[in-house]
């Protein structure tokens, strides 16, 4: 794509201070749960916990039973969506958006097992069909799903016949599975028999081009690509070049934005933030300079787990642990480099503020600071 010269440039600061208005994280948000939810385009949520520490930084009064009511009333739902994980939606979203970011994904990710044999003599359109039959007469655990598929591909692997129904199917984890203080095992029904009214079309590119810009923005093409693995953005992008603005990056990568969107200062003050681990904000640019410096890659994730981290005046500046054990709550931050009195006072402040929103008032905290390693 073109890059004209005249585009005025943002620096890394000023993008830092952008993305964190877009992500509710320059002050809490006077937002309701479900607008925040669908604002954000869903939460990333492998883990259960996850999608609740990410709403307790972002809003303004959050209480955890807040989310756990809107999955029990389907308003929201745990489904596997952009880069093929887990997140939770709005109703919406989770049929519109898998629609159109999934069949992509389907394709690579059948092919990684089809590539090992595991798929082998499968008729994938049986299976899909044998597979909606089986989680649309109750919801079922993926063991129980390769339990009933097995027989009828007794040389398949097993894994992969689950796997697939996956793919090829809309599937919803249903409660108890991801409610606060409860949980359960994954089991799995299709979006049709999960929601009132699921019959929709799949999102539209160029209105999710302008919702990412609302959330992630400013943004290139490749940045989107990286949350989402649509592949041919460019051409939304040049539809929609009227109606944007454009900047680039001190790279001279080519960055599009909302022309009303917010963009702070870049002296805006950014206060400390606790998130979760595989927040969004971490994993939706392919540069992701604006909020994690050179020193800091690599640094929040031990083989293929990721560490919950916080971020110190806008950047990515340590990982943080929560013990929660029976009697007591110890909340432990480690930083990555030396911080100043003040920084450990505001860190502290913002740690007791996450506390007292997730932890049950009559369990008593300590909050624990660890020794840099440099």
């Amino acid at each position: 794509m073109a890059l004209k010269t005249t585009h005025p440039v943002l620096g890394t600061r000023a993008l830092n201070r952008a993305t964190l208005a877009r992500q509710l994280l320059l002050r809490p948000a006077p937002m309701g749960v479900t607008e925040a939810v669908e604002h954000l385009i869903g939460l990333q949520a492998q883990n259960t916990k996850p999608p609740y520490y990410a709403l307790a930084a972002r809003l303004d009064g959050f209480r955890p039973e807040q989310l756990s009511a809107l999955m029990e009333s389907r308003a929201v739902a745990r489904i596997v969506t952009m880069r093929s994980t887990v997140h939770t939606h709005t109703a919406r979203d989770a049929v519109a958006l898998r629609r159109l970011v999934q069949p992509g994904a389907i394709d690579r990710e059948l092919a990684v097992f089809v590539s090992r044999k595991g798929l082998d003599g499968v008729d994938l359109d049986r299976l899909a069909t044998t597979a909606r039959a089986l989680v649309e007469e109750r919801p079922r655990t993926p063991k129980e799903l390769r339990e009933e598929l097995l027989p009828l591909w007794p040389d398949a692997d097993p894994q992969s016949l689950s796997v697939a129904a996956r793919c090829l199917l809309p599937l919803v984890q249903v409660t108890p599975r991801g409610l606060w203080g409860r949980g359960g095992r994954v089991a799995l029904t299709t979006t049709d028999r999960w929601f009132d009214d699921p019959a929709q079309e799949a999102a539209d590119v160029d209105e999710t081009v302008l919702r990412y810009l609302g959330a992630f923005g400013p943004a290139s093409v490749k940045d989107m690509r990286t949350w989402c693995g649509l592949t041919r953005l460019g051409e939304a992008f040049e539809r929609l070049r009227p109606r944007l603005l454009a900047f680039r990056s001190e790279r001279g990568t080519e960055l599009f934005d909302l022309p009303d969107a917010p963009r702070p200062d870049e002296d805006t003050p950014a206060p400390p933030r606790f998130l979760p681990e595989f927040d969004n904000l971490l994993l939706s640019h392919a540069d992701r300079g604006r909020v994690v410096p050179e020193e800091a890659r690599g640094r929040t994730w031990t083989g293929n787990q990721a560490h919950r981290v916080f971020l110190l005046d806008g950047f990515l500046a340590g990982i943080w642990h929560l013990d929660e054990a029976k009697d007591r709550t110890t909340l432990t931050v480690e930083p990555f480099a030396r911080v100043t009195r003040d920084r450990r006072a505001a860190l502290t402040a913002e740690a007791e503020r996450t506390l007292r929103l997730m932890t049950p008032s009559d369990i008593p905290y300590d909050i624990v600071f660890g020794t840099p390693e440099t």
